[in-house]
C-alpha cells in the first residue's frame, strides 16, 4: 500500500520567527478507473481504500445497486489503476461533468434525478450533534498527521459504522459507500458527518447512501438545501462543539428536555 504522506522539509513563519519543519505532505494521486476492460475516468484522490473508492463511486453514480453485481475488484500493483469487472455489461457515460470545488470529482448524474424521501424516525438533540462532531474530530487520524485531508464518518446513531479520509470530500463519501457494499454494512438509520462543504453532488451521494441526517463542519450550497428539503434530509452546517445551523427538516432536532418528555409520554393505544 502506497504511503499516505510524503516526507518533506519546509519553512514556517510564526510570531516573527522562521523554523524548519520535517513533516509529511498528504499524497494526491491520479488513479484511473477501468470497468469491464474499458477506461472510464481518472480520480484524483488519496491512494487509500481504493477498492472501496471504485465500488462506492459506481454505486453513487447508479451504475451498480449491490455487491452481487461485482465479479472482481483489483488494484494494480502500481496503484494507479483500479480494475472493476461486473457480472453484466454497462454503458459508459457519454460525458462527465466536473463537480464543485477545487478538489471536485466527476459525475454523470444530474442533480434533479428523483430519490425517495428518507424517513427512518431518527431524532437528534444538540448534545448528540456535538457528540458526533467531537467523534468526527477524534477520527481524523491522517489529518492530525499531515493535514490537508477531508474526513467523513457514517453512524447508525449509536456508533461509527464506516469512515474515510481523502483529499477530495466527494471521494470520502464514495469510500464510505464502497465500504458499506464490500463489507455488507446495513443499517436502517444513517447519519453522515463530514468536514467537507455540502454541495449538490455531496447531498446526492449522501442520499444514495441512505443518510437522513447530514452534518457538516462547514456550509451548504443553495442547491443542496433545495435537494435536501425535497428528499427529506435534515441538513446541518457550520457544526462545532457548541453551535450549528439547521437548513432543512428541523423536526428531527429536539432539545434534550423535549426528547426526555417525548420518551416518557404515554403512547396512544
Amino acid at each position: 500500500m502506497m504511503s499516505q504522506d510524503r516526507p518533506s522539509q519546509y519553512l514556517r513563519y510564526r510570531l516573527g520567527k522562521w523554523e524548519t519543519l520535517d513533516n509529511g505532505i498528504i499524497v494526491e494521486s491520479a488513479v484511473s478507473l477501468t470497468v469491464n476492460g474499458h477506461a472510464w475516468l481518472t480520480l484524483m484522490c488519496t491512494p487509500t481504500d481504493l477498492e472501496a473508492l471504485a465500488v462506492g463511486f459506481l454505486f453513487n453514480e447508479g451504475v451498480i445497486k449491490n455487491r452481487d453485481e461485482i465479479e472482481l475488484v483489483q488494484v494494480c500493483a502500481t496503484e494507479d489503476n483500479i480494475d472493476v469487472w461486473l457480472k453484466h455489461p454497462v454503458d459508459q457515460p457519454k460525458e462527465w461533468r466536473r463537480t464543485s470545488g477545487c478538489m471536485g470529482g466527476k459525475t454523470s448524474v444530474t442533480p434533479d434525478h428523483a430519490l425517495p424521501e428518507l424517513q427512518d424516525g431518527l431524532i437528534l438533540t444538540p448534545s448528540m450533534i456535538e457528540h458526533w462532531i467531537a467523534t468526527l474530530f477524534d477520527t481524523q487520524e491522517l489529518y492530525r498527521q499531515v493535514g490537508g485531508v477531508h474526513t467523513s464518518i457514517l453512524s447508525d446513531g449509536e456508533r461509527v459504522i464506516a469512515f474515510a479520509e481523502d483529499v477530495g470530500r466527494h471521494n470520502s463519501l464514495d469510500k464510505i459507500a464502497g465500504h458499506c457494499l464490500l463489507e455488507n454494512i446495513q443499517s436502517a438509520r444513517k447519519i453522515i458527518v463530514t468536514t467537507g462543504r455540502i454541495s449538490s453532488d455531496m447531498i446526492q451521494k449522501a442520499a444514495r447512501i441512505g443518510a437522513s441526517i447530514v452534518i457538516s463542519r462547514t456550509s451548504a450550497s443553495s442547491l443542496s438545501v433545495h435537494l435536501a428539503e425535497n428528499w427529506g434530509i435534515t441538513l446541518i452546517g457550520y457544526a462545532r462543539r457548541d453551535q450549528f445551523v439547521v437548513y432543512t427538516h428541523s423536526e428531527r432536532i429536539l432539545n434534550d428536555s423535549e426528547l426526555v418528555m417525548e420518551s416518557i409520554a404515554p403512547k396512544e393505544a
